[in-house]
């Protein structure tokens, strides 16, 4: 049995199972490759984060705040010719669980589960190598020969034990960070483009249209609307 330690705080071991579920519809199960989830305590999967401070596990529903992106499970495609799967996406430890038998398992980070298509929020998730320390699963927001996408990230603050005995303990907190932008181009990514200038220097042969684009087109580089408008105008 091979265990996995996904992050410095998390005391949460992965275990390859060998479960031998079969879907109605008779193709072959994702679950048989999937990294199931051991308990810290009880009968049921119970996620948690080791804090430094207080020298004990906290369990999420224990912390303020939420590693979710949506604590929900949402109906999602995970794979071509699998069955729709309930889904949801950890920002924290960058994951993606799903439900089975009422407990959460965790996808394994594979080309064949790279792409994750949500049925009712008209949304995908895919995972991308973007050759930094966010390599992971990002939202596409814009694709196309050029392609937009967003990264939500998730970072764990620890308690803050009391100084004194008239003060009382910080919590720990999960804090959703800025998100940062990825513009896919054939030469690789522009990481969070910052200006007009950095993308024509990442895409010369388009260096007349875009400075047509920009001049006819008031952009906003921290604008999540006005990125998708740009890279909508380089698919054209």
């Amino acid at each position: 049995m091979k265990k996995f330690i996904t992050s410095a705080f998390l005391i949460i071991f992965y275990t390859i199972t060998a479960q031998s579920y079969i879907p109605p519809n008779g193709y072959n199960p994702i679950y048989s490759s999937v990294l199931s989830v051991n308990s810290i305590g009880g009968d049921h999967a119970v996620f948690g984060v080791r804090s430094e401070n207080s020298n004990k596990v906290l369990k999420y529903d224990e912390i303020i705040g939420s590693p979710y992106f949506d604590k929900q499970f949402h109906d999602a495609t995970v794979a071509k010719d699998y069955e729709k799967t309930s889904v949801r996406y950890n920002c924290y430890l960058d994951e993606i669980e799903f439900e089975k038998d009422g407990k959460p398992l965790v996808l394994p980070k594979e080309e064949k589960f790279s792409r994750i298509i949500f049925s009712s929020a008209n949304s995908t998730i895919t995972l991308l190598d973007t050759k930094d320390n966010l390599a992971g699963y990002f939202f596409e927001l814009t694709s196309g020969n050029f392609s937009l996408y967003k990264k939500n990230k998730t970072k764990f603050i620890d308690t803050v034990p009391a100084m004194h005995s008239y003060a009382t303990d910080r919590p720990a907190v999960f804090k959703a960070l800025d998100p940062v932008y990825y513009i896919k181009t054939e030469n690789g990514f522009i990481k969070n483009p910052k200006n007009k200038k950095e993308i024509i220097e990442q895409i010369p042969d388009k260096k007349e249209a875009l400075n047509t684009f920009f001049k006819e087109n008031k952009i906003r580089f921290d604008k999540e609307e006005d990125l998708k408008k740009l890279v909508t105008f380089l698919n054209q």
